[in-house]
């Protein structure tokens, strides 16, 4: 099955130039000017005239919290309903981050349990961040092993929550991961300033959701950050990314790791981050909607964040998506914000809205949109170029956007089982017309056209951020 795209400008993390492109057996098998049905090469092709519109390639969201058990509730998206969002929203590939498992079972506990819940169910392609609860010399061997025999190239700490790592078992997993070229990801909060601010204003009777910011502040961030850093420099270099960089204070962390030359690390944010701010909270129901971890933040981190990216200094935006539904679920919250579970939609609004907030008011290039939502999260994901290239040999996976049509993000248009979307009534620039996963149109004019299942499970390679030249090389 040949299937040719003619007349787009096609978007890279490079360029964005006029060709066309002719995929087979889902992958891409040309990419030049002028091809034609008349040519030999595109003989039976199906046709698409993408005229006006731009192709991107499939976009890739490496922190997703599908059929997520948090233990005070699950979120409402499995493997199915969730890739369905992200398909319809341009997301073509996922890497997602398990829950914790029963306490003190080993890391393949948690990859049996998810293979039993994405294989079969997922219609995206998908692959698995491991998650750390304890460590000891069989835990780090066993990392060691699923990373060969697994594809598992990344695994996930916490420096808060409870089954958090203290800095000594951090350092036996940095410098293992180091030996190894694993890449270890960190949620980066202090969990005594969290926790010490949660029992306070809990005592005191502070307990809408507008303490929720208050009690994970910026320092606590920032902190968390800092030694992350330290940590896996002390560790021999250690690869480390950390996930939902949220404040200004944070990001100067991250820049002063630069300015030192700091090797193998990489930073995401996420749209939540750049768009929205912590006034979402004054309402005590609505702010449910958005009670998260880290919080939102001020106008002030909103615009540091997308000067970071305008240049450079940051490597990803994720999505953290983990929904909860507001009518049920948030509601636990309700009377004491620190009950309400921690999380919020986005896989399906992530491209649409960094086009629209970001390519169309000036702050990113369209290049830069694909190095953020494509080629980077590849990269560190370990799957470039098979995914988020638009190249010959990489996967058929495409993205037609037409940026001549307008929409109005409401729930009513979202595809997943989620009761809100955190952007309702936001009017955006730019629809997505069509979606192709391995070359198999999977998303037309808004409808999922796939099939549960489709989806293929990846063994990743190593990370380009425990590369010599890391996520830039080429």
């Amino acid at each position: 099955m040949k299937t040719l795209i003619r007349n787009g400008r096609l978007v890279t993390d490079r360029e964005v130039r006029k060709a066309d492109l002719l995929l087979e057996d889902g992958k891409i098998l040309k990419i030049a000017d002028g091809i034609t049905e008349q040519d030999p090469i595109a003989e039976g092709a199906e046709l698409i005239d993408a005229s006006g519109r731009f192709v991107l390639p499939g976009a890739v969201d490496i922190h997703t919290h599908m059929d997520l058990d948090v233990g005070i509730a699950r979120v409402i998206d499995d493997f199915y309903t969730g890739t369905v969002a992200a398909a319809c929203g341009g997301t073509t590939t996922i890497v997602d981050h398990m829950a914790f498992g029963p306490k003190g079972c080993p890391l393949s506990h948690q990859v049996k349990e998810y293979h039993r819940l994405a294989d079969g169910n997922a219609v995206v392609d998908y692959g698995f961040h491991g998650v750390f609860q304890h460590v000891d010399d069989e835990i780090l061997d066993e990392m060691a092993m699923l990373s060969r025999e697994e594809g598992i190239t990344s695994f996930k700490v916490y420096m808060t929550y409870d089954y958090m790592l203290d800095d000594l078992d951090l350092m036996k997993v940095l410098s293992r991961a180091a030996r190894e070229k694993i890449l270890i990801a960190s949620h980066c909060e202090n969990n005594g300033i969290v926790n010490y601010n949660r029992q306070r204003f809990v005592s005191e009777g502070k307990k809408a959701a507008c303490w929720h910011p208050v009690s994970r502040p910026d320092l606590a961030e920032a902190e968390a950050v800092s030694r992350l850093l330290y940590l896996a420099r002390a560790a021999g270099e250690a690869p480390v990314y950390i996930v939902h960089l949220s404040s200004q204070k944070g990001l100067l962390e991250v820049q002063r790791a630069r300015e030192m030359h700091q090797k193998h690390f990489g930073t995401e944010t996420c749209p939540q981050y750049l768009l929205l701010e912590d006034s979402f909270y004054d309402d005590p129901q609505e702010g449910l909607k958005a009670l998260m971890a880290p919080p939102l933040r001020k106008a002030a981190d909103r615009e540091a964040l997308w000067q970071a990216l305008t240049d450079d200094v940051l490597d990803t935006v994720a999505t953290d998506h983990c929904p909860f539904t507001f009518a049920r679920q948030k509601q636990q919250g309700a009377e004491d914000f620190t009950k309400c579970p921690s999380g919020a939609p986005g896989v399906e609004e992530r491209l649409i809205l960094l086009y629209s907030e970001g390519v169309c008011k000036g702050r990113i290039t369209l290049p830069q949109l694909v190095k953020y939502c494509c080629a980077n999260p590849a990269k560190v994901a370990g799957l470039y170029p098979q995914k988020g290239a638009l190249e010959e040999g990489a996967d058929a996976d495409l993205v037609i956007l037409d940026p001549d049509r307008e929409q109005t993000l409401t729930i009513g248009g979202m595809h997943g089982a989620g009761d809100y979307t955190c952007y309702e009534g936001m009017h955006v620039n730019g629809v997505i017309t069509q979606v192709m996963l391995r070359g198999r149109t999977i998303v037309k004019d808004g409808a999922f056209t796939g099939l549960r299942g489709d989806g293929r499970y990846l063994k990743r390679k190593t990370s380009s951020i425990c590369t010599e030249k890391g996520l830039y090389e080429g």
